[in-house]
Order: C-alpha cells, then sequence, then structure tokens
C-alpha cells in the first residue's frame, strides 16, 4: 500500500516559503507537486524527509524547478539525488527522519 502524498506549506523563520513534503511521489501523484511548486516564485526549500519513495516523475518535478530549489532530504533520497545529477544543480541538505526544523 502506498502513502498518500501530503504538502504542507509554511515559511523558514527568515521568509523564505518551505514546502514539507511527506509519502511517496510518482507519477500518480507528481503533478500535484508540480501545482504546489508552479503557485510560488522565487526561492523555496523543499523538505522531503518524510519521503518514502521518489521515482523519475518525482525526479522531473524537481528537476523543472531547480533553479530556485533548496533541498532538505533524508539518507534515502542522497543517492538518488546524486546519481541523477539533479544534487549538483541544487542545495542539498542532508537530515535524518523526524519533524520538520523550525
Amino acid at each position: 500500500m502506498t502513502t498518500p502524498l501530503t504538502l504542507t506549506p509554511g515559511r523558514r523563520p527568515d521568509g523564505t516559503p518551505r514546502l514539507t513534503v511527506s509519502g511517496e511521489i510518482d507519477m500518480s501523484n507528481a503533478v500535484t507537486l508540480a501545482e504546489a511548486l508552479d503557485a510560488g516564485s522565487g526561492p523555496v526549500e523543499v523538505d522531503l524527509t518524510a519521503v518514502e519513495y521518489l521515482d523519475s516523475a518525482g525526479l522531473n518535478v524537481l528537476f523543472a524547478h531547480a533553479d530556485r530549489l533548496e533541498l532538505v532530504v533524508p539518507p534515502l533520497l542522497t543517492p538518488v539525488l546524486t546519481v541523477s545529477g539533479l544534487a549538483e544543480l541544487v542545495t542539498v541538505h542532508a537530515r535524518n527522519g523526524g519533524p520538520p526544523q523550525p
């Protein structure tokens, strides 16, 4: 059974928009993530620490917005971002799972 995608908008203490993502990002819901990222402009931090699965559709969304993303990722996703080349295009902060940081 898949874990539903949940998107929670917010802001970091410095005012930068933050999108906290949890669940699974795949071809069935990648458009939802794309729409959330398209809704804003300027830099955005995307916290993926609660993402359990990320397929190529999800990666495509992240690549399409790479010019303005800063990613916070769990150890599970670090190799995926490295092998795909996305880690060379965006700032990536590694963090163990758990609740989002302020």
